[in-house]
């Protein structure tokens, strides 16, 4: 039995006295579309970071694959050493909600920056690579356009394609259009449609219902720092078990 490309067990974190998250265990197998949602606050964000090693765990064990990341100790979460977590680096890639893109790098230096400088790869390789996937995401013709000449839609989709040039077992997004207007969310919703129809592993956290509900396999609904409900995403949009889960959702209308 193959292990699943991300697991999380019993994840906690705290910033000063607030405990952020609660006892989280997640696993996500490959080809699998996992959307998180729940209300602001609710510790979707926080997960993802620590799941990403934007943040680190209070307790818990993390592990990409074969690759245990973080173990618990009793005491705590304890992390591998340098070699370990540039090697988990490596199994993931991360789209944020306001793009981070290098605004004085061209589109094609921001998709190509991090293959070459981290990866080591042939140039020509990662060039090619670089111009398919701007293709992919209808960019063809923008390589030498700098971030403030797109919009902001175009500037998530270049976003995308930078996380992909670094061929990942498991893309993270963390709410990819929250900073886009409903015409803008089209496209890059699209993009990640697309993704999820050739088998992506996706965990994305997200407030658009209908996108979760559509693309996604499985669904987890967050508050307070807990899961409180997950299961197919048919299952938990349309016929959510937990009262709390039917509260949420009842503030939405599609």
């Amino acid at each position: 039995m193959t292990n699943p490309l991300v697991s999380l067990s019993h994840g906690r974190k705290s910033f000063g006295q607030t405990e952020v998250l609660k006892d989280i265990s997640l696993s996500v197998e490959k080809g699998q579309v996992v959307a998180i949602i729940g209300p602001s606050g609710g510790g979707k964000s926080t997960l993802l970071r620590c799941m990403t090693l934007l943040e680190t765990l209070d307790g818990g064990s993390l592990s990409y694959g074969d690759l245990s990341v973080a173990t618990d100790s009793g005491s705590g979460a304890v992390y591998g050493g340098k070699a370990v977590l540039a090697q988990a680096k490596t199994r993931f890639g991360l789209v944020f909600q306001n793009f981070n893109l290098f605004p004085h790098y061209t589109v094609l230096k921001n998709v190509i920056d991090a293959p070459l400088s981290v990866q080591k790869r042939p140039k020509d390789e990662v060039l090619a690579q670089a111009r398919e996937l701007l293709a992919k995401m209808g960019l063809a013709g923008k390589e030498d356009m700098v971030p403030c000449e797109l919009s902001g839609g175009q500037q998530q989709r270049v976003a995308i394609a930078r996380a992909l040039a670094l061929n990942p077992d498991v893309l993270f997004f963390d709410e990819p259009t929250s900073a886009l207007d409903p015409e803008l969310t089209k496209g890059v919703l699209k993009v990640i449609r697309d993704l999820a129809d050739e088998h992506m592993t996706m965990v994305i956290v997200t407030h658009e219902m209908s996108f979760a509900r559509d693309v996604a396999d499985h669904i987890i609904f967050m508050d307070g720092g807990y899961i409180v409900e997950e299961g197919p995403a048919e299952q938990v949009i349309n016929n959510p078990q937990h009262d709390r889960t039917k509260a949420f959702l009842a503030n939405y209308g599609d």
